[in-house]
């Protein structure tokens, strides 16, 4: 079978989401969630790398050089005395792959070139096709470090102008972001895609933005979400950096939206250029925010910043409907000022009056469902948090305080995964979380001219101060399943390790429980890589519980998070090449007609990472069974399956590469000496064939 994959990167060189996955901005975003095509086996992977440079420390397995795994590294430099740096390229091609194909995207900068292209050919302006001649193929490309404006992967702050930078290199440093691309492949087998990104020299990366010239790291970890802070040596920090990560951290344990992810990198810029917004939100995880910001006000840009990476819609304009845009920084604005509160750096009064401005001119004369009808082009930011505020106090009362606007934020994350966000979609999960009246209100205040007051501090205190239900969630037993069969997952020093085969469905079963003083709501959700994939909600009294059933088909190799609640487990998905069958028996060796014989292979992963596949026993009748197998590296797994013959003579029974031949019944020596199954001399030929029966995908 030939696979084609895409791996559509988009290599924002112009203008940019386990890891592998993530948000894909103007192609069309597919989940790791999205199964795979079911008539002509094509896989698609949006890919939005590069991650950042793993740690060599660590002993996750690395799927880079990986017989099922395409991987590529790019190293960023600085160009001395010049505002443009290099990135190169670097690809490692699995045996499987026998087409690759990388779309640099060039178009419309004409600053950023092409400088060398070893075991790569130019097929058009900006696409390169793998020569096949190095199986260590790179590109050199040199880009303009100085941008202006915004492109599809930046959420900047209300300061945004078109003319200060969004990027830039200020000679002894340097913010820039990382180039990506798309890559296109095709080989005998599925394929997954692995990058990383590192700086050549003093500097840093998150995989999406970087950082040249000497830089202070400082980092906190939180409920598995690691918090980046760097600060260049140019840079003169206002506030004490561990109360930044204090403020980050508080934001990514108050927003239970659904979005955590693994790694948040946000620069701290140094304030001696002309920078065009106080802060700015590129990519995936990665930020800058203006080195002087403070964190005791209401529009606080760290925050504000920090909610952008939460959201799953806020990199492109294609991922909300023009009727929804508003949403995306009202929705930044107003958590941002909300965490603030909640967290004591600012009182209700400074909250109040940050809304207030909402109700006046130019900000209160538009609509938010018609950006056409801006005055002000900040509106969304002014009155956009007032509208959104309205809409959550009316929710919380409506609703006894069980349901809040971070619970239709986190519907929104789970719709954007598959497809954008349209107004439609946040009046029907208000008016699922709510009701008719909360819906109606929020139709009003979007589209039309009316305009909420803010209110007072009483109603603040009836609407949020109420006590809310406290929701655990867990892994049940059997902790996963893998196309119906109980599926071994590890324990390491790093944490819970599995293996699957590509291709299949896994299944998470989820154990519920109201662990508060009053009954409530829960939202069940099983993240990919930070990305929901699958849900189910309910309602619990106090001290009960209940168990979920989530699955997620894993869409082509590689190294996947998934995550229910605060408990992660780490699936590394193989090809069904990655098993290899080092021994092979048969008891007994002669048998009756109708009487069965066991057949008991010893298995390997076939490379230096854990291996999965359904192995097949194979007879010259074909597959005649199936059985499921994990297998850690270094070690070794025994599986046994029973094969039954009703006719006389002497029958193959293959497993992998290896054959064993059983008798059945007493036959003449004439007849021993034919071998009903694969044939002497055909055997191995044919058994090319049976690495389908190393099933994963093969299977329907």
């Amino acid at each position: 079978m030939n696979y084609r994959v895409v791996f559509a990167v988009a290599l924002l060189v112009a203008s940019l989401p386990a890891g592998i996955g993530g948000v894909v901005l103007g192609t069309g975003s597919a989940s790791p969630g999205a199964s795979v095509g079911a008539t002509d086996r094509t896989q698609q992977l949006e890919h939005v790398g590069p991650d950042p440079d793993p740690d060599p420390d660590s002993s996750t397995p690395s799927v880079s050089g990986s017989s099922d795994v395409l991987s590529y590294t790019t190293e960023l430099r600085q160009i001395p005395k010049k505002p443009t740096y290099e990135a190169e390229i670097r690809f490692s091609v699995p045996d499987s792959v026998s087409e690759v194909e990388v779309d640099l995207d060039l178009e419309g900068t004409a600053e950023a070139t092409v400088r060398s292209a070893d075991g790569f050919e130019s097929t058009a302006d900006g696409v390169y096709r793998w020569t096949g001649e190095t199986a260590a193929p790179s590109l050199l490309v040199t880009l303009p470090a100085n941008r202006t404006g915004h492109d599809d992967r930046q959420s900047p702050t209300v300061s945004e102008r078109d003319d200060g930078y969004s990027f830039v290199d200020a000679g002894d440093w340097a913010i820039v972001p990382v180039p990506q691309l798309r890559v296109y492949a095709q080989g005998s087998e599925p394929v997954g895609l692995e990058s990383s990104a590192t700086v050549d020299g003093s500097g840093a990366t998150g995989g999406d933005v970087a950082v040249f010239g000497e830089v202070t790291e400082y980092e906190r970890l939180v409920e598995g979400e690691r918090l980046r802070l760097v600060v260049p040596a140019a840079a003169d920090l206002q506030e004490a950096p561990d109360d930044v990560l204090e403020t980050l951290a508080a934001g990514s344990q108050r927003l239970a939206v659904g979005e955590r992810p693994d790694e948040t990198f946000v620069v701290a810029a140094p304030t001696g250029v002309d920078w065009g917004s106080r802060g700015l939100q590129y990519g995936d995880a990665d930020a800058w925010v203006r080195a002087d910001a403070p964190l005791d006000e209401p529009d606080n840009v760290w925050l504000h910043e920090y909610v952008h990476v939460r959201q799953a819609y806020a990199g492109s304009p294609d991922a909300t409907a023009t009727d929804a845009t508003w949403l995306v920084e009202a929705q930044a604005e107003y958590h941002a000022a909300q965490v603030a509160l909640g967290t004591g750096l600012i009182g209700f009064e400074e909250f109040e009056r940050f809304l207030e401005r909402g109700e006046r001119s130019p900000y209160a004369d538009g609509i938010l469902a018609e950006p056409g009808s801006w005055d002000d082009p900040h509106t969304d930011y002014v009155q956009g948090p007032l509208v959104y505020g309205e809409i959550d106090r009316r929710l919380r009362v409506a609703t006894d305080g069980d349901r809040t606007l971070t619970d239709v934020f986190r519907t929104l994350n789970a719709r954007a995964a598959n497809d954008r966000i349209a107004a439609a979609d946040f009046y029907a999960a208000l008016e699922e979380a709510g009701d008719e009246s909360v819906r109606e209100a929020a139709e009003r205040y979007a589209e039309t001219k009316a305009v909420p007051g803010t209110w007072s501090r009483a109603e603040h205190e009836a609407a949020f101060d109420q006590p809310v239900p406290a929701i655990d969630y867990g892994h049940a037993d059997p902790p996963l399943e893998v196309d119906g069969e109980p599926w071994e997952r590890w324990e390491t020093d790093e944490g819970r390790l599995a293996a699957v085969p590509a291709g299949t469905t896994v299944a998470v079963p989820v154990e519920v429980a109201n662990v508060g003083d009053r009954a409530g709501s829960y939202d069940a959700t099983l993240q990919v890589d930070g990305v929901p994939v699958d849900r189910a909600q309910g309602s619990l009294e106090t001290g009960e519980r209940a168990t979920e059933r989530l699955s997620w088909t894993p869409p082509e190799p590689g190294t996947y998070e998934l995550r229910v609640g605060s408990e992660t487990t780490t699936v590394i998905v193989r090809a069904p090449s990655s098993v290899a069958v080092a021994d092979l028996d048969l008891e007994p060796r002669e048998i009756d007609p109708g009487e069965s014989a066991a057949v008991t292979a010893t298995v390997e992963p076939a490379d230096d990472r854990p291996a999965a596949a359904f192995v097949a026993v194979r007879t010259h009748d074909g597959v005649v069974a199936e059985a499921p197998v994990a297998v850690r590296t270094g070690e070794t797994a025994t599986i046994t399956r029973e094969v039954r013959f009703e006719e006389e003579g002497r029958h193959e029974v293959a497993v992998g590469d290896r054959v064993v031949t059983v008798t059945v019944g007493s036959l003449p020596l004439a007849e021993l000496e034919e071998v009903p199954g694969f044939g002497v001399g055909v055997s191995v030929a044919a058994l090319a064939a049976v690495l389908a029966g190393l099933v994963a995908f093969g299977r329907q």
